[in-house]
């Protein structure tokens, strides 16, 4: 099974940029589908980013535009570039992975999240 490894998380001011980084072990990340998943105090998680192993993206309204899903599969490197952050970003970021259908729901593999504080 695959390992993952969030790191990059952080705290910014309203409107910066953060880049989070996911590193995999275990297994090569181009069979999965990867994604980025957060959850908030109080809410519901919510999946931000999502990579198909054909390189599809797919993102949620509330993020679209502003994130972005990228990987290295040489460096088996997970990336989430964050720009223009809003407070209602700020919650713990999961990196996650899942093999077969491309949905957060099926992205069983988590890893431990981190931070991302908007104020």
């Amino acid at each position: 099974d695959v390992q993952l490894v969030e790191s990059g998380g952080g705290s910014v001011q309203v409107g910066g940029s953060l880049r989070l980084s996911c590193v995999a072990s275990g297994d090569t990340i181009s069979r999965y589908c990867m994604g980025w998943i957060r959850m908030a105090p109080g809410k519901e998680f919510e999946g931000v980013a999502a990579l198909d192993t054909d390189g599809r993206t797919t993102y949620p309204d509330s993020v679209k535009g502003r994130f972005t899903i990228s990987k290295d599969a040489a460096k088996g490197t997970l990336y989430l570039q964050m720009s223009g952050l809003e407070p209602e970003d700020t919650a713990m970021y999961y990196c996650a992975a899942g093999l077969g259908r491309c949905t957060w729901y099926d992205m069983h593999h988590w890893g431990k999240g981190t931070q991302v504080t908007v104020s």
